[in-house]
């Protein structure tokens, strides 16, 4: 056992599940921010909420929608029940869970650092990426779970 906190132990399906709804919330922002690029609907908020600026939108929007592609067939994976997705892989498991939580503790870093730098934007102002964030990292999480108990 790592020195990190233990995650669930989940089943097949129930992973999938997890992980589909995971992915939905995901998919989710890259539609939301695709609107507000294109759009700009009132009822969004604006394109500074979504993006960081680190990387050339063109090249965020690729990868996400590339992120998004591998998250389905992971899932599709799961479902069908494929070895190669299945597992077993405890020792990639056991190394996704702290990874995973590191990266949320780096997106609490990441707020904290936001909040006490734009105290304008208090409470959620700029918060987008960073929940989306932690949202990548509980699949990763949710998956090395998965694959450390099989």
């Amino acid at each position: 056992m790592t020195g990190t906190p233990a995650a669930p132990d989940l089943g097949v399906e129930t992973t999938a599940l997890v992980l589909a709804v995971l992915s939905g919330l995901f998919a989710l922002r890259v539609i939301g921010q695709i609107l507000v690029v294109l759009r700009a609907p009132r009822w969004l908020p604006p394109m500074d909420q979504w993006y960081s600026g680190l990387l050339p939108y063109p090249r965020l929007l690729a990868t996400q929608l590339v992120i998004c592609l591998g998250m389905t067939v992971l899932i599709g994976g799961l479902v069908g029940r494929a070895g190669w997705a299945v597992g077993p892989w405890p020792v990639v498991g056991a190394a996704l869970v702290p990874i995973g939580y590191v990266y949320a503790a780096a997106m609490a870093v990441r707020y904290a650092v936001r909040m006490a730098s734009r105290p304008d934007q208090r409470w959620l102002g700029g918060c987008i990426p960073i929940v989306f964030h932690v949202v990548l990292a509980t699949w990763i999480v949710v998956l090395g779970a998965f694959w450390r108990a099989s």
